[in-house]
C-alpha cells in the first residue's frame, strides 16, 4: 500500500503558540482574544468558526473551531445544552466544508490533553480540507462496527472489534440527523467515560474523529491516548484487547451512560 505522507511545513510551526512547552509564547492563548481573531467563517454565541492562522500542511485548507470562551472547557465539562449546541455547529461547519469541490476529502477532529498531539489547551476542534489525498484511505467500515451497547433512536454506540490504533476505541454512530442531540450526549459521555473510569482514571488525553460513512451516517470515534504502541509506530498494526475485556468495557460505559444520563 502506498504510503502518501502530508508534508509539514516546519518554519510555519516555529511561529505556533504551544500550551504545553515548558517556555511558554508570551503573547498568551490567541483563541481568548475572539476580537483580535480575523478570517471567521462563521459564529454562534462563543463558537466562533475561522481559518487556522498557522497552516503547516501543504496542499490544505487548515480551519479550526473555538468551542467556547473558556480557556479551561472541554466537552467532559460543557452542559447538555452546550455540547448540543457545538456538536450541531461544528457538524454544519463540516458539511459546508466537505461540498466545496477543491478538496478531495475533509478531515473534521479535536485533540485534548498533552498525550494528544495538539498544541493549544483552549477548546477547540480542527475542521481540514485535502486537496489531493483521500484522508480516510487507511480506513475501512469495520473500524466503525464492534460490540453494540446501545442501538436506539438513531444512534448506535459499540467498542470497536477492529481499532483503528488500540486499544479501546468508543464508536458512536450518527445513523440519522434526527438522532443528533442523543449523539452529543453519547460523545460527552464517552469523553468522561476514558478521563475517569478507563484503565482506573489514568487516561489524560483523548481524540475525537468524525468520519462520514455510507447512507449519511456519521461515526464519531473517542480513542483514548497514551504512548502508542511500538507495533503501531513501526508496523502500522493495530492492537485490540480480548473478547472478555471488549464486553466487560462495553458493560461498564452502558451502565455509566445509564448513570450520568440521569443526572
Amino acid at each position: 500500500m502506498e504510503n502518501d505522507p502530508l508534508i509539514f511545513d516546519v518554519n510555519i510551526a516555529k511561529e505556533k503558540p504551544n500550551s504545553y512547552r515548558k517556555t511558554k509564547n508570551k503573547s498568551g492563548c490567541p483563541f481568548c482574544a475572539p476580537d483580535e481573531l480575523s478570517n471567521i467563517y462563521d459564529r454562534n454565541g462563543d463558537m466562533i468558526w475561522l481559518r487556522n492562522k498557522y497552516p503547516t500542511l501543504r496542499d490544505t485548507v487548515q480551519t479550526v473551531l473555538i468551542e467556547s470562551s473558556d480557556h479551561q472547557g472541554d466537552i467532559t465539562t460543557y452542559s447538555t445544552k452546550q455540547n448540543r449546541a457545538l456538536m450541531r455547529f461544528s457538524l454544519a461547519c463540516f458539511n459546508k466544508m466537505r461540498k466545496q469541490e477543491e478538496f478531495r476529502s475533509t478531515l473534521w477532529y479535536k485533540n485534548f490533553g498533552p498525550q494528544s498531539g495538539g498544541s493549544l489547551i483552549h477548546p477547540h476542534m480542527q475542521i481540514v480540507g485535502l486537496k489531493k489525498q483521500d484522508g480516510y484511505h487507511y480506513l475501512s467500515e469495520k473500524n466503525f462496527n464492534g460490540v453494540t451497547l446501545f442501538n436506539q433512536e438513531n444512534v448506535e454506540v459499540n467498542i470497536a472489534r477492529f481499532p483503528v490504533q488500540g486499544y479501546i476505541e468508543i464508536n458512536i454512530n450518527l445513523l440519522n440527523s434526527a438522532g443528533i442531540d442523543l449523539w452529543a450526549d453519547w460523545i460527552q459521555c464517552g469523553a468522561k467515560y476514558m478521563l475517569t473510569v478507563l484503565s482506573n482514571g489514568r487516561c489524560d488525553s483523548y481524540n475525537l474523529f468524525f468520519y462520514p460513512r455510507k447512507n449519511n451516517v456519521i461515526c464519531a470515534k473517542l480513542i483514548a491516548r497514551f504512548a502508542a504502541p511500538p507495533y503501531f509506530v513501526g508496523y502500522k498494526l493495530s492492537q485490540v484487547d480480548n473478547e472478555e475485556k471488549l464486553q466487560d468495557e462495553a458493560q461498564k460505559l452502558r451502565q455509566f451512560f445509564a448513570i450520568t444520563a440521569n443526572k
